[in-house]
């Protein structure tokens, strides 16, 4: 799944946090990890860096540091290009005084830019915890079937108790609902009609994948994709939200789904993790 992760180190009240959370996904994977830091080197910040490390108890034998400076973003990417990293793993910012997760101006730049998939953490803890309840977006993107394949892997890894699958109908095939029928019992049956070929779209694309003892529901939406996706993941209490990611040449319908996309950015409802195409 994930070969090589790669931690983003702040010297910050959730750095140690956003540690802690990358050594379990390392684990889990059975993976290699390179911590970055960007910034000047000082013997104080050596010293700090050395006293987490401790406090995490991180395999120093297993990790790799690079410690360089320059711009955050345009530096991490770069790291993460140099080492072939699968999954860069970084915190996000609570907005004050507010029940609200935002990403900052760093996060959202490697959201965007990123060749390798990204995991924005709203909460990391100390004592992390399995991704029990994960909300996929299975529509959307160049691949969609690559983050359903993601998603379906890490609920199987760790043992999710369900795993939503939220498709949303296509709002051209509604307003052409909306202007050919005449009566309300005709309008139904063809919204009925949409959302079971939805539903078949879906469960083709499940058939391809290892799906077994995996809950799964799945979840037909209609309205601002991006709008439903974040109010169905508030709703559920779902602790991840995996989206995919866009290649560097958008199209159409990549355009559409960046709105999504910064649409969830703007106002985090749970754990982020983007998929690349």
């Amino acid at each position: 799944m994930f070969k090589k992760l790669a931690v983003a180190i702040a010297f910050s009240p959730t750095g140690e946090a956003v540690l802690w959370e990358a050594v379990r996904l390392q684990q889990l994977f059975e993976a290699e990890m390179v911590l970055i830091h960007i910034g000047e080197r000082s013997d104080e910040d050596v010293k700090q860096l050395d006293e987490m490390l401790d406090q995490v108890k991180v395999d120093r034998g297993k990790v790799k540091l690079c410690w360089e400076n320059g711009a955050p973003s345009k530096k991490i990417l770069e790291i993460c290009r140099r080492e072939e990293v699968d999954l860069l793993i970084a915190g996000a910012l609570r907005k004050e005084n507010l029940f609200q997760y935002y990403i900052g101006s760093v996060a959202r730049d490697i959201l965007r830019k990123a060749d390798c998939s990204v995991l924005v953490l709203v909460t990391p803890s100390s004592h992390p915890q399995n991704f029990d309840n994960i909300v996929v977006q299975a529509g959307g993107g160049r691949n969609p079937r690559k983050s359903l394949k993601v998603a379906c892997d890490l609920g199987k890894r760790d043992q999710a108790s369900i795993l939503h699958l939220i498709r949303e109908i296509k709002l051209y095939g509604l307003s052409l609902a909306v202007a050919s029928e005449d009566t309300e019992e005709e309008y139904s049956e063809t919204r009925k009609n949409l959302v079971n070929e939805e539903l078949k779209e879906v469960q083709a694309k499940l058939d391809k994948l290892d799906t077994e003892d995996l809950r799964i529901n799945i979840k037909i939406t209609a309205g601002k994709a991006g709008h439903e996706l974040a109010k169905f993941t508030r709703r559920t209490n779902a602790d991840l939200l995996v989206m995919q990611g866009m290649g560097r040449k958008l199209g159409l319908f990549d355009r559409i789904f960046r709105q999504d996309l910064e649409y969830i950015m703007s106002d985090l409802p749970s754990n982020l993790l983007i998929v690349h195409p």
